[in-house]
């Protein structure tokens, strides 16, 4: 009986978990949604951008811009590291670390300084435990970040750039492609890189604008804009794609909870079926004693 009353109770226990999890997933679904929308628009924003410093670049301007050029010989860099503050997501910051330490040796190698920056309790715990020292951390940012917070690191990162603390600024995050597919990237942010035109955005936008009250003016305006869309377009990413892996991580969970009950159930009632065979035949052999 005691055999059956522990499988019961760990049956019990198991459901209790299973509702927890399938709860979490639908708030990790619901928060995904919301994520979503918001990149979605960020994304539209950005490409409007990149549109409009490719229009400068069609209207014949030789672009220049510091953000844009690449320093001869870099000597320092900065590591942005975007993780999750909340656990229970899978392997969402175990694929970052596994992109973000090579690249951090490879910098340290190369650099003669080298700044390392977190975001997320669970990458400042791992850090820590592996006794890599950070410079600065955040912690504020969860499944919406806002684009006022983010601007104030990217202001950060763009002075340290014009005053040449920094040479380099990777960014280590998890880019959303889609629900089913999400990939922890390496993106240099600093410098922006030269304006590369296709033949597609090329037609059309040589001779048809008209930049007031000018070209140059506006595309000091544009570049440091452009900068901080891309950075704040990586924490809406990262966040979009921590829903996702956690919304996984939970369905699994709960499958799995499905599955283990089911098991407990098949040896609870055989262990329920042979303990009332053993009842019923001690009930027959006292029968018999009592026969005799």
């Amino acid at each position: 009986m005691a055999n059956a009353r522990a499988l019961d109770k760990r049956r019990k226990s198991i459901r209790n978990i299973r509702k927890i999890t399938r709860t979490m997933e639908l708030i990790a679904t619901a928060r995904f949604r919301k994520a979503m929308d918001r990149a979605a628009a960020a994304t539209d924003y950005t490409e409007r951008i990149t549109q409009i410093v490719a229009s400068l670049a069609a209207a014949g301007l030789e672009v220049q811009h510091p953000l844009l050029e690449a320093r001869p010989d870099p000597r320092a860099a900065s590591c942005l590291v975007l993780t999750s503050n909340r656990g229970l997501c899978g392997g969402y910051n175990s694929s970052i670390f596994r992109r973000a330490l090579p690249r951090i040796e490879e910098l340290r190698k190369t650099m003669d300084h080298l700044n390392i920056d977190v975001s997320g309790k669970r990458g400042i715990g791992a850090f820590k435990f592996r006794g890599i020292k950070t410079n600065d951390t955040y912690q504020q940012f969860d499944d919406q970040p806002k684009f006022a917070e983010v601007e104030q690191i990217a202001n950060k990162y763009l002075a340290a750039y014009a005053a040449g603390e920094i040479d380099r600024l990777d960014v280590v995050y998890t880019k959303f492609h889609s629900v089913a597919k999400q990939e922890a990237v390496i993106e240099t942010l600093l410098p922006l890189g030269s304006i590369d035109l296709d033949d597609e955005e090329a037609t059309g936008l040589s001779a048809d604008y008209e930049f007031l009250p000018s070209a140059e003016s506006i595309l000091e305006e544009v570049v440091p804009t452009s900068f901080k869309i891309r950075l704040f377009k990586c924490f809406l990413d990262a966040a979009v794609s921590e829903q996702v892996a956690r919304m996984v991580a939970m369905k699994s969970a709960t499958e799995n909870a499905g599955e283990i009950i089911k098991q407990l159930s098949m040896t609870y009632n055989r262990a329920r079926q042979s303990q009332i065979t053993g009842e019923i035949m001690e009930i027959i052999g006292g029968v018999e004693a009592l026969a005799n």
